[in-house]
């Protein structure tokens, strides 16, 4: 049985298509009020879990449960207790806004039907365009009329498959803010994505994966993981003898002079920096400011991408 601080547990779920593993024993939990985001190329599998674990593709082998239901068992109960945002919206071009969303709403027996539909319009800036056939619709509006579709009967968890693949800077944006204040709500989201600086602004944690799990964690400890934290001292003039007084601490790792600055490795900036600040001024060091190197998640996705690489070439 699933346990009550996870809504959804996968235990070495696996997909194949003939001989080729499409998910290959991926073993995750995700939290409740957490947006969770699965990375990866083409190809690694992340339509695939999203489809098993919203009970529309059937597991070779492994287990999962989704907000309580087991999936091969309840699939039932999976359907009614998830919103589900594909990467292609599957909208009904010759209805309006409004009948879309009724028909859905009709299907999933939303009691407070008209009420539901006209909160969601309102919120992604679709109301005064209700009455108007999704035919006329551009790709942005048709994505975040798909996204209150997902939302209508309030789901426990909601899906999102490529949420902005496809849409203009403006509408993107859009999307990613609706996405933030469902976050803000307290919603439990699963991202796929290609667009890592979404994923890295929008999710708590997420898993990188490649057909199996590559790795798991929220951005910033996989940043630190990989590549450790790095403190800029930025100084008037830097030089080695100082870079030198700084790697006699046992907690630097490294410290490398750039031009007129010192890049020190270190586990926890904000407990050491004070004492290299005073062992930089007493050694004569002028300190114009002091920063830290911000590795990106798609320095660390692409990291895991190689190392991918380099074991298929071995």
């Amino acid at each position: 049985m699933i346990k009550n601080e996870h809504v959804i547990i996968t235990k070495n779920l696996t997909r194949a298509f003939g001989e080729n593993l499409a998910v290959n024993q991926l073993s995750l939990t995700v939290d409740k009020g957490e947006v969770f985001g699965l990375l990866g190329p083409n190809g690694a599998g992340k339509t695939t879990t999203v489809r098993m674990l919203a009970a529309l593709l059937v597991p070779t082998s492994g287990e999962a449960w989704v907000a309580g239901c087991q999936a091969g068992v309840d699939d039932q109960g999976i359907r009614q207790k998830i919103g589900l945002l594909p990467e292609s919206p599957g909208l009904y071009d010759a209805l309006t806004a409004e009948q879309n969303l009724a028909f859905y709403g009709e299907m999933y027996g939303v009691e407070n039907k008209n009420q539901q539909i006209q909160r969601y319009l309102e919120l992604l800036g679709l109301w005064n365009r209700r009455f108007e056939p999704v035919g006329t619709f551009s790709k942005g509006m048709r994505q975040k009329l798909a996204i209150a579709r997902a939302l209508l009967h309030e789901p426990e968890v909601l899906f999102l498959d490529e949420p902005t693949s496809g849409l203009d800077p403006q509408a993107a944006r859009l999307v990613r803010d609706f996405i933030a204040e469902l976050k803000e709500e307290g919603r439990t989201i699963i991202l796929t994505t290609h667009n890592l600086e979404e994923a890295d602004r929008l999710c708590d944690r997420v898993a990188v994966i490649s057909g199996h799990l590559l790795a798991l964690d929220s951005p910033r400890e996989l940043r630190r993981k990989l590549f450790g934290r790095r403190v800029v001292f930025h100084l008037l003039e830097a030089n080695q003898r100082l870079a030198s007084e700084l790697e006699k601490f046992d907690f630097v790792t490294e410290a490398q002079v750039v031009e007129n600055k010192i890049l020190v490795a270190v586990d926890d900036p904000e407990e050491q920096n004070p004492r290299l600040i005073r062992a930089l001024v007493e050694s004569g060091a002028e300190i114009q400011f002091v920063g830290e190197l911000r590795r990106r998640l798609e320095d660390v996705y692409l990291e895991l991408m190689g190392a991918v690489k380099g074991n298929q070439h071995e």
